[in-house]
């Protein structure tokens, strides 16, 4: 009875400490699952978090992408807009009369003194008959009185300086009744690189001329006869001043410059040179022409009629004891302008005489 008693005893026992083992246990598994259940809370508290995140992220970024793509487009409409406008503004001042022609207004100015904005040192209106060919050059003295803006007179050299070049443009338009399709200005500075990029003109130089300033640093030495001229001769070809011609003799010389740089661009060996122009007019030239390429020069340059531009001075006088005023003939100027425009003859599929 006692072994039996004791081994009952040591039963119950061992069943207590094996329920008290297997509580522990249970314990243990339930703490052990409240941590698995409280960190995957957290991670997908963190992964909603981070989902949100990105989600704004990509929200922000969208609407920063929209704002950026609406400024584009208002900034790129407002450019069309703005370049719709001009060619339309162009279409309603363009006179029929001159739609087979290009006609350019070529203002070459100086570099500006004593603080105050350049004047055009020379007025050129250049234009190409598109058909034939042709180049006619009308030069402008700079000392013309023409109509400004204001309705009063002042010389075109003051319209520019006060106007730019559309002011001027406007004025010799209304002086000519010309339709003037674009504009170009070029400073000594740029005309230089130009004639640099063609590798030089041939100039005839109808006189010694001889000169110094050293205020202005300009030192003119150039004997009589052809001379090839880079572009730093070029500008002081074109600068020096007759005492006994005064601008009259500057606009000889333009003319004969014209005719020179003409001459040049119908040489084969200007083709290669294209390149180099067409990236000094579209980086240096001011102007209102939309597209300065290699192949729009060479377009033109094909175009260009073998003989040489038929260049005139605007019909006029100097005034009376004051040689640095031009009065234009108006009576003369109407004449000039009717021979240097006839009226267009329909195309037959020729030019300058020869079947293509």
């Amino acid at each position: 009875m006692r072994y039996c008693w004791q081994g009952r005893k040591f039963e119950e026992q061992g069943k207590k400490m094996g329920r008290m083992e297997i509580s522990g246990q249970t314990k243990e598994n339930i703490r052990a699952k409240r941590r698995i259940r409280r960190r995957y809370r957290r991670l997908r508290f963190f992964r909603l978090l981070l989902f949100l995140l990105l989600l704004g992220g990509i929200g922000w970024g969208g609407y920063r992408v929209f704002l950026w793509g609406g400024e584009v487009y208002s900034k790129y409409y407002r450019m069309y807009q703005a370049y719709m406008e001009q060619k339309a503004s162009r279409r309603t001042e363009q006179d029929e009369q001159f739609e087979s022609y290009m006609n350019v207004l070529l203002l070459g100015v100086d570099e500006g003194s004593d603080g105050n904005p350049p004047q055009a040192d020379s007025v050129l209106l250049v234009s190409l008959d598109k058909g034939a060919g042709r180049v006619r050059v009308l030069s402008i003295p700079r000392g013309t009185l023409l109509e400004n803006a204001a309705g009063g007179k002042e010389k075109i050299s003051q319209i520019y300086q006060t106007g730019g070049p559309k002011a001027a443009m406007q004025a010799v338009r209304s002086l000519l009744g010309v339709t003037i399709h674009y504009y170009a200005v070029i400073d000594p500075r740029i005309l230089a690189e130009i004639v640099d990029a063609l590798g030089g003109i041939d100039v005839y130089v109808e006189m010694a001329m001889n000169y110094e300033d050293p205020e202005a640093a300009l030192s003119i030495h150039l004997a009589q006869g052809y001379q090839h001229m880079d572009g730093d001769t070029v500008q002081k070809y074109l600068r020096y001043r007759d005492g006994d011609l005064g601008d009259i003799g500057r606009v000889q010389r333009q003319q004969r410059f014209i005719k020179a740089m003409y001459a040049r661009l119908l040489q084969l060996d200007v083709v290669p040179k294209l390149p180099q122009l067409a990236k000094v007019l579209q980086a240096r030239v001011t102007t209102s022409v939309e597209v300065w390429d290699s192949s729009q020069l060479a377009d033109i340059v094909r175009t260009l009629s073998p003989e040489a531009p038929e260049a005139v001075m605007l019909p006029g006088q100097p005034m009376a004891g004051d040689d640095t005023v031009f009065i234009p003939d108006k009576e003369r100027i109407r004449a000039k302008v009717t021979e240097l425009f006839p009226a267009s003859v329909p195309d037959t599929g020729k030019k300058n005489g020869q079947t293509p």
